[in-house]
């Protein structure tokens, strides 16, 4: 049989594209800003995880000319033999310092970090226990180890600690969980895990991509959030969201980071981060300390706006951070919705199965420190007249 054979057989993509409702890989013309330009019309960005709304900050655009100046386009080799240079040093110092931590190390993707962190810690004798919502980086992560793969139901605490009561003695435990989860922006429940990792005697990491800059009085992410700053052994953060750039970072203990950085291969045999991106990650954390008020107003904007969601009449789920889902049910109602607002001129992101359960479809919103109240109302306007257009609102 030919290996080709299943991409031959893979229609999904075109059905939808025959219904005129492929809304995936849709080009944008302009920066990450609340209004971007696409097909030559201004569209009000609803759909971007630049929660700060740093990504073209004129500070950060000149740290990142000025390293390409400096250093190059590229740094032509991995971490581990002739690609580190003394900023990726002093970012790692940096991020080690605002997370309270020993040690940290920085790696080209977030994705990465979690294929790289996962499998070099989890052996075969070891088990990792994920939430069955866990992001798609984490689940690989852990298939790429070998050890055991335990899952329990979406932040179901007595779950997890059913999973937790089964795993042996003998076994290493580490529990990976999301902080804030991508699709629906709910909150892991990090004091009952807590609570269960120190019971059972199991390691803790926190995937806070979504976190990071958004939660905790600092920014510091879920830890900070709930005051467990130090019960948290392991944070995995991203520069693609909050701190407008591209990559990751793991931070913890030193002993542990430096076995990772011996051990994780997406990081050993992938070229380093190159030079533009980590100087303008790390003027963005400088800002990001610099300026709180850009948090204290990403929480007006997501508190506003969930208020306002709910007095229409949509069902928000369990969001608690600037990712609000509006659950529309059929897949095909997320798409059809997500079209008629880019119509409207409202960019949202489509959210179907398997990435949600079946009948669970979403229109994923999430906003920016940089919105302005009159663009959040105009979209208010548009999303409220295509739900009631579609059934979904009354």
């Amino acid at each position: 049989m030919d290996v080709f054979q299943k991409a031959f057989d893979f229609k999904d993509a075109d059905n939808v594209r025959a219904m005129g409702l492929y809304l995936y890989f849709r080009t944008i013309e302009s920066g990450q800003d609340p209004v971007v330009s696409m097909n030559g019309r201004r569209v009000i960005m609803l759909g971007s995880n630049n929660y700060l709304g740093l990504t073209n900050h004129p500070e950060i655009k000149e740290a990142a000319v000025k390293a390409l100046r400096e250093y190059g386009t590229g740094t032509a080799g991995s971490r581990f033999l002739n690609g580190t240079l003394d900023i990726h040093v002093e970012l790692e110092e940096r991020l080690a310092d605002f997370m309270k931590r020993d040690a940290a190390l920085c790696f080209s993707t977030g994705f990465s970090v979690n294929l790289g962190v996962i499998s070099s810690l989890i052996g075969r004798r070891d088990v990792v226990v994920l939430d069955n919502l866990d992001h798609a980086c984490i689940l690989d992560g852990a298939r790429l180890s070998y050890g055991r793969v335990l899952k329990y139901a979406h932040n179901d605490m007595d779950a997890l600690e059913e999973r937790l009561r089964g795993v042996s003695d003998d076994n290493g435990s580490m529990i990976v969980v999301d902080g804030v989860f991508s699709m629906e922006g709910d909150v892991a429940d990090l004091p009952k895990i807590v609570e269960l990792k120190n019971r059972f005697g199991a390691r803790l990491m926190v995937d806070d991509a979504h976190g990071i800059g958004v939660m905790g009085d600092n920014g510091r992410g879920t830890g900070e959030h709930f005051g467990l700053d130090d019960e948290v052994d392991i944070v995995m953060g991203t520069f693609s969201k909050s701190l407008a750039g591209v990559g990751g970072f793991v931070a913890g203990d030193r002993v542990v980071i430096d076995w990772i950085k011996h051990k994780a291969r997406p990081l050993m045999f992938s070229a380093a981060p190159p030079p533009a991106s980590v100087a303008s990650v790390m003027k963005a954390l400088e800002v990001m300390i610099r300026e709180p008020e850009r948090r204290d107003r990403l929480w007006e904007i997501t508190k506003y706006m969930k208020r306002e969601f709910t007095s229409l009449g949509f069902d928000t789920g369990e969001s608690a951070s600037p990712v609000i889902p509006l659950v529309v049910g059929e897949d095909v109602t997320s798409f059809v919705m997500t079209k008629r607002l880019q119509e409207e001129g409202v960019f949202v992101n489509p959210v179907v199965s398997p990435a949600v359960p079946p009948g669970r479809a979403l229109i994923r919103t999430s906003y920016m420190a940089t919105h302005t109240r009159d663009q959040l109302d105009r979209a208010l306007e548009a999303i409220a007249k295509v739900g009631r257009e579609l059934g979904v609102i009354a």
